[in-house]
């Protein structure tokens, strides 16, 4: 039972100034258990009604007829606060999740509708650092809950296979590169050319136009440069996939830049048909000051396309070959003024579905000596990262459990488990300076803490060989603490639902991370595993939906949920 909405619905009844939604987004869940369950402010009806929000919730207190699920309702200033009928929603809760099991929280709300999700979008022949992180485990957490709602949902790495940096590469290779060196080792020895290109570069400018030059020619389909551009993205994608493997990431399309390199010039064709391109200095540009932002530059001097056209050429694509309903970037807040550019050229061009395209940014990833810069070779590996995590972990679980089985594979679980954790539990829009005691640090709201738990009540429901009922009386979980657990899990649908709506997975790691500690008080107060039958059953029952959620908001985070620790 949906006790939000079902509340909505009452409230309606009286609140017709208000639709059903506006009146569940507006519902909150009092902190404080001695202010009710939920909470229904009334400071919005002011205006409207011209009365004071407490005569206006005093008004609708008393015109009320609660149904069984609610024992009473009270006011409290502009608040109606009500009660929930403890017994029977403690009941109602916990066997909807022994019913739906690990359906629990799912949703048909997106049937039918294709969104599309763009992440991680690595540079070829570049190293996949930590910086790459944040748009990887975002957009995975992201597919994860469109697909959860019933979302058709479509993944792409939308590859940096294109563009000057490879006219450069290929300049390098061709001055000073090793075909057996890059063979043994690709990405670091690709990544020492173009280090070694730019420091060249700075004595010797005209090293800027060869590579420009040799870009054109890849642009041109010259056999040299396309064999290069070829070879150094397959290597590049050896390298990204074994990443991707340890991360259990996959994608449905690779389809990167240079997938779209004879798509658009039918997109510049379109811009000059709506007279939006314009001739400035030999290039092709939009002029966008009337709406307050730079031109936009679309094709060079030397008719060599940029960014902003590929990715003008993917979105139309993207619309004709799967009708999406929504098409989301995740991408770093840098190119904030990137998507607002290209969001304007799509409404100039007469493309309503633009405002289907979201932008979903996230705050930049700096070292402890400054920002990442590829140019300087100054960059963490992610791979290292993710490797020095799982050594670290069989560390610990060594030490503390030498005798469990399957160490490789639990130590893997947490310890990559840790690193994603914690690039999910900030709101994704914040800056962070990456250091190497943080992300190794497991004490406190952590991944592996939420893991542990996990583990905890898997291993209370192995002791209790499989005893687990939905039969079971919801009078027994009506204490506080009991109380707060179910009201957690009571939550966790709606969780998902306003994740989804802000493409904000943070939302669902402070709530598992809530439920977790709100689980451990539970364990810690109360013995499950009693004499008293029926409080078994209850507290038997309350164990399974804490796994149930843990582990669903765990894999809705892109995260394993080992049963033992």
């Amino acid at each position: 039972m949906d006790f939000k909405k079902n509340l909505s619905e009452l409230l309606h009844q009286q609140v017709k100034e208000l639709s059903i939604e506006d009146i569940m987004l507006a519902i909150e869940i009092p902190k404080n258990a001695e202010m009710g369950d939920f909470a229904f402010p009334c400071f919005k009806l002011s205006k409207t009604l011209r009365k004071a929000p407490n005569v206006i919730a005093q008004d609708l207190a008393g015109g009320i007829e609660l149904p069984r699920e609610f024992e009473k309702v009270e006011v409290a200033g502009g608040y109606l606060n009500f009660f929930a009928n403890k017994a029977y929603f403690a009941g109602l809760v916990i066997k909807e999740v022994i019913e739906q099991k690990q359906n629990y929280g799912r949703n048909t709300l997106g049937k039918g509708k294709n969104v599309i999700v763009e992440f991680s979008s690595p540079n070829i022949a570049k190293p996949f650092h930590i910086g790459h992180i944040r748009t990887t485990v975002i957009g995975n957490s992201l597919y994860k809950i469109y697909d959860f709602l019933g979302y058709n949902t479509i993944t792409i790495n939308h590859l940096g296979d294109y563009g000057t940096q490879f006219g450069k590469l290929i300049v390098a290779f061709k001055a000073w590169g090793n075909e057996e060196e890059v063979k043994a080792n690709p990405i670091p020895s690709l990544l020492k050319l173009y280090v070694k290109f730019h420091e060249e570069a700075e004595e010797n400018p005209q090293l800027e136009d060869e590579g420009r030059l040799w870009f054109k020619k890849l642009e041109e389909g010259d056999d040299e440069a396309l064999r290069l551009w070829q070879w150094f993205r397959d290597v590049s994608l050896e390298e990204f996939n074994r990443v991707y493997k340890m991360l259990n990431i996959s994608f449905d399309s690779l389809a990167g830049e240079s997938f779209y390199s004879d798509k658009m010039p039918r997109v510049v064709k379109m811009m000059e048909e709506k007279g939006i391109l314009q001739e400035s200095k030999g290039a092709d540009i939009v002029d966008l000051e009337p709406y307050g932002m730079p031109p936009a530059l679309i094709r060079k001097s030397d008719g060599s396309t940029l960014y902003i056209t590929r990715d003008l050429a993917a979105a139309i694509y993207r619309k004709e070959a799967y009708d999406f309903y929504k098409n989301i970037y995740v991408v770093g807040s840098q190119q904030n003024l990137h998507f607002q550019q290209w969001k304007k050229i799509l409404e100039l061009m007469g493309k309503e579905w633009a405002e289907d395209c979201i932008h979903v940014s996230f705050g930049l990833v700096s070292l402890e000596e400054g920002t990442i810069a590829t140019r300087k070779g100054r960059v963490v590996f992610l791979e290292d990262v993710l490797k020095k995590a799982i050594e670290k972990t069989k560390e610990i679980i060594t030490d503390k459990n030498p005798d469990i089985n399957n160490l490789d594979e639990i130590a893997a679980d947490v310890g990559i488990g840790a690193v994603v954790f914690q690039e999910l539990s900030n709101n994704r829009i914040k800056d962070y300076t990456f250091s190497w005691d943080k992300v190794l640090n497991f004490e406190g709201e952590t991944g592996p803490y939420v893991q542990y738990t996990h583990a905890r009540a898997s291993s209370v429901l192995r002791r209790a060989e499989g005893q687990i009922t939905d039969n079971f009386d919801g009078s027994k979980l009506t204490d506080e603490v009991s109380m707060a657990v179910v009201k957690l899990i009571q939550q966790f649908p709606e969780v998902i639902l306003d994740a989804q709506r802000k493409n904000e997975p943070s939302i669902i790691t402070r709530h598992i991370i809530d439920i977790a500690q709100s689980f451990n008080r539970f364990y810690h107060d109360h013995p499950i595993l009693v004499d008293d039958e029926e409080v078994k059953k209850a507290r038997l029952a309350l164990v399974y939906g804490v796994k149930q959620v843990i582990y669903t908001g765990l894999y809705l985070l892109g995260i394993k949920a080992p049963e033992k620790m």
